[in-house]
């Protein structure tokens, strides 16, 4: 489950290919989307969350929170953990009770996009930890495994293939880590 950086990229073919057949990896990402409710596109309110959650999934990947970074959209930062807590017990409430790791976003970097770095790194990854901490999730940090790489970026936000591959890296190495 994603934004653009989900849908967009190649990151869940990567993961797929290095989990293997053994795995079915979807991509539910939704360009734009949110945590934050209080937007023009709350990822809860997407038909892409309604298909993945019908899928039955035993394991969710939360990559979300670069869109909530925007300028107009972190006005409502201080909704963030209800809102995220809110989505992630709506993907606990499934019949199967997939395990969840929520992902810190990939760095931004100079953009012409309105998503600020600062709102990133100060305001949305604090409270990704403080809401995988409040939870008991396990929190993936494609954020530090990019931060010196703006190389890995064709605009400043979404990553190039080389960015994909890493941040498919990181979410195997964590699945693979709790299979042990």
């Amino acid at each position: 489950m994603g934004d653009s950086i989900t849908e967009l990229t190649n990151y869940p073919d990567d993961l797929q290919a290095m989990l293997g057949v053994g795995y079915i990896v979807g991509n539910f990402g939704v360009s734009g989307s949110t945590v934050l409710l209080d937007t023009y596109t709350p990822y809860m309110h997407q038909t892409a969350f309604i298909d993945a959650k019908n899928c039955l999934p035993d394991i969710v990947i939360i990559m979300l929170g670069t869109n909530d970074a925007r300028t107009d959209n972190f006005q409502s930062i201080d909704n963030f953990v209800a809102d995220y807590t809110m989505l992630i017990n709506s993907i606990q409430s499934s019949k199967t009770k997939p395990q969840i790791f929520i992902v810190k976003p990939p760095p931004l970097f100079e953009n012409e996009l309105d998503l600020k770095s600062q709102n990133l790194l100060k305001g949305i990854i604090p409270r990704i930890e403080q809401t995988a901490n409040a939870l008991g999730l396990q929190v993936i940090d494609v954020y530090f495994a990019l931060e010196n790489h703006p190389e890995y970026f064709q605009d400043g936000v979404h990553p190039n293939n080389e960015g994909a591959t890493v941040i498919a890296e990181q979410i195997y190495n964590a699945i693979i880590s709790t299979e042990t």
